[in-house]
C-alpha cells in the first residue's frame, strides 16, 4: 500500500487523528503502525498519545497485520450439546469468539481446539469452526462446525434463515406486549465502534421481541431475530428508546451489573449429520439471574 500523506489538525492525539482521516482501520491497528516507525510527523517518529499542534505533514506507511492462527488453549468450557459435527457452547460474558485487533488468546476458538482438536478449516486459521458470533458480553449458546461439511450446512440454515434464535434481554423502560423493529442497520459514520438505525441505508433486519415481565423501570424480553447484523437487538432496542441494561455503547446508563444484559437462550437448526431438528437451551446466566430477581418487588408473605 502507498505511503498516505495528511496535514494534521491541532488539539489532537496522533492515534485520534489517524482514526478520523482512516476510520476503516481500528485504533488498535494504527497505534501498533505508530509503535512500528511507520507513521512519522515532520519525519520522526512519535508516541500514539503525542498531541498535534497543527500543521505538521503526519506520513502513514499502512502495515497488513501479521496473519492469526488460533492455538488450543486448556480453558473451561460449558458444552451443552455435540455430535459428529456440531458442538453448542453456553459463552460465558467477557469471552471474545475469537482473535482479532488486540486479542490473541483466551477466546472461544482457543479453548474449543484445546478441548476438541479438529474443526471446520472453512472460517480460515484463525477462526476455525465459527459460524456465527456472538458479542463480548453476551452470554448464551453458540454453535461451531466440527467439519467444513457441518460449517456449509449450518451456514446455508443462517442465511435461509432456517435457523431459529431466541435471546433474554432486560430494557430500559416498559415496552408493549410485543413489537417489531425492521429498520436497516449500517456502520454508524461518526462513531465507528457503533452500528446504527437511524438511516435509510443498511443491511435489512428484523427484530422482534415478546414482553415476558414487566418491571418498575424495565421490561423483560423475549427476542427473537430474523436476521443475524451486528449488535441487531442492542441497534434496535435502543432505537426506539429502550436500550439494553448496561449498554453504555448505544445510551444505557452504567449498570452495577457489570455487563450488559443480553443472553441467548435457545438455538434451533437442522443437524447436518442426522438431518433432525435440534434445539439447545442455554439457562440464563446466574449473574443475569440474579439482578432480575433483585429488581423484582418483594412477595407479601401471607
Amino acid at each position: 500500500m502507498a505511503i498516505l500523506s495528511f496535514s494534521a489538525a491541532g488539539g489532537r492525539r496522533l492515534d485520534q487523528f489517524l482514526q478520523e482521516q482512516l476510520p476503516q482501520f481500528s485504533r488498535s491497528r494504527i497505534q501498533e503502525w505508530i509503535r512500528a516507525g511507520l507513521v512519522r510527523v515532520d519525519g520522526d517518529s512519535k508516541k500514539p498519545s503525542f498531541e498535534l499542534r497543527g500543521g505538521e505533514a503526519v506520513e502513514v506507511e499502512p502495515a497488513d497485520p501479521p496473519p492469526l492462527r488460533a492455538e488450543p488453549e486448556s480453558i473451561p468450557l460449558d458444552v451443552l450439546y455435540e455430535d459428529a459435527g456440531v458442538i453448542a457452547i453456553n459463552k460465558p460474558s467477557g469471552m471474545v469468539v475469537h482473535a482479532g485487533a488486540g486479542v490473541r488468546s483466551g477466546t472461544l476458538v482457543n479453548a474449543v481446539l484445546g478441548r476438541f482438536q479438529q474443526l471446520s478449516s472453512v472460517g480460515g486459521a484463525e477462526r476455525p469452526g465459527i459460524v456465527h458470533r456472538l458479542d463480548k458480553e453476551t452470554s448464551g449458546v453458540i454453535l461451531i462446525a466440527r467439519n467444513d461439511a457441518a460449517h456449509r450446512s449450518l451456514a446455508e440454515q443462517f442465511s435461509s434463515r432456517k435457523i431459529k434464535k431466541l435471546y433474554l434481554a432486560l430494557a430500559h423502560g416498559h415496552l408493549a406486549a410485543s413489537g417489531r423493529i425492521n429498520s436497516p442497520i449500517a456502520r454508524d459514520p461518526v462513531h465507528r465502534t457503533r452500528m446504527t438505525a437511524k438511516l435509510t441505508t443498511g443491511r435489512a433486519a428484523e427484530t422482534e421481541w415478546r414482553l415476558i415481565e414487566p418491571l418498575a423501570k424495565h421490561s423483560f424480553l423475549e427476542v427473537r431475530i430474523g436476521t443475524g447484523r451486528t449488535h441487531q437487538i442492542r441497534v434496535h432496542l435502543a432505537s426506539v428508546g429502550h436500550p439494553v441494561l448496561g449498554d453504555v455503547l448505544y445510551g444505557a446508563p452504567r449498570s452495577e451489573l457489570g455487563r450488559f444484559f443480553l443472553h441467548a437462550h435457545r438455538i434451533e437448526f437442522d443437524s447436518p449429520t442426522s438431518g433432525d431438528r435440534v434445539a439447545i437451551t442455554a439457562p440464563l446466566a446466574p449473574e443475569l439471574a440474579g439482578y432480575l430477581d433483585s429488581l423484582r418487588s418483594p412477595k407479601l408473605e401471607a
